[in-house]
């Protein structure tokens, strides 16, 4: 990622962002332009936002997908999770990002993959609502589960295309790998 040459507010880069043709990640004052996804990153990510929203409707969980920001105030920062779910009522007050998730999901691909395990994820471990964050791997089935467990460690459970199933526990969710992957071309 390449960061724009000029510091802005965070109140600039919203009103940036409500006009621009284009995405941008927001960290310390600086932008950095989203790549354009891919055929198997967007088909994986409409379908567990899919598959969630199907589980989750009519809960207090609400679910959105690839275009709601994520705000981490203590450090500066919006990002744009693939998906992210929260059941938080103060998320109900903003409506162009959310500060409480309880679950975010990024779908991997060259060009973010390194970012969203390192950086990025340790950006996501200071938000505190925060219980579970997923890696969807878009060359074979493989889904990474880190959790928060009632130590405070993340811990991994992976799932890959000798499992059937998959389980999201933040959200008390069991989903299929034929489903999630359903329609992929993979690269």
């Amino acid at each position: 990622m390449i960061a724009s040459p000029n510091y802005i507010s965070p109140a600039e880069y919203l009103q940036m962002e409500e006009t621009s043709s284009i995405k941008h990640e927001y960290i310390d004052g600086y932008t950095y332009k989203l790549d354009g996804s891919i055929d198997s990153h967007v088909t994986i990510a409409g379908n567990i936002g899919v598959l969630l929203r199907n589980k989750l409707r009519g809960s207090r969980y609400r679910v959105y997908i690839l275009a709601m920001k994520a705000r981490i105030e203590s450090l500066n920062r919006y990002y744009y999770p693939d998906v992210m779910v929260t059941c938080d009522s103060r998320d109900q007050e903003t409506h162009g990002h959310k500060r409480f998730p309880c679950l975010i999901v990024e779908v991997l691909s060259n060009s973010t993959e390194a970012f969203d395990r390192g950086d990025k994820f340790a950006d996501y471990q200071t938000i505190e609502s925060l219980k579970e964050y997923v890696l969807i791997n878009t060359k074979r089935q493989r889904v990474e589960c880190f959790r928060l467990n009632d130590d405070g460690f993340w811990v991994l459970q992976t799932y890959t295309s000798q499992e059937q199933s998959f389980r999201l526990k933040s959200v008390n969710f069991e989903g299929k790998m034929a489903e999630l992957y359903e329609d992929v071309v993979f690269e």
